[in-house]
């Protein structure tokens, strides 16, 4: 079954990517990534560019509305993602507790909706 892990911090939250702490906490997430992939558990997975680089599309009363900046104002922002696929939940809840950011974010485990192919 497959999960969508889905990374939330606020944007100022853990280590400065420039400081010693987020040169290690990198480190983390590369070893982290490098540890789902050698397991065959991972599909695909991103960062995030920051909100201020997102673009929100509406259609309202026909008219379409383009706004720069994320959809919610939160301040938990969605900063990437990791699809895995592992036999259950379980597995999806054991990959997300192993994320650097967790001590300071939070992740949605969420299962991906399969929607049958008609032959």
């Amino acid at each position: 079954m497959k999960y969508m892990l889905l990374i939330y911090g606020a944007q100022d939250a853990g280590p400065a990517p420039d400081s010693p702490e987020g040169q290690a906490e990198f480190q983390e997430w590369m070893t982290y990534s490098q540890r789902l992939a050698d397991s065959g558990a991972m599909v695909s997975g991103a960062p995030l560019q920051e909100t201020t680089t997102a673009t929100t599309v509406r259609v309202r009363d026909g008219e379409d509305v383009v706004t720069d900046g994320p959809f919610a104002e939160t301040k938990e922002v969605l900063g990437g993602y990791f699809l895995v696929d592992v036999p259950d939940l379980d597995e999806a809840l054991k990959w997300a507790r192993q994320m650097p950011n967790i001590r300071w974010g939070s992740v949605e485990v969420r299962p991906v909706m399969e929607i049958p192919v008609e032959a």
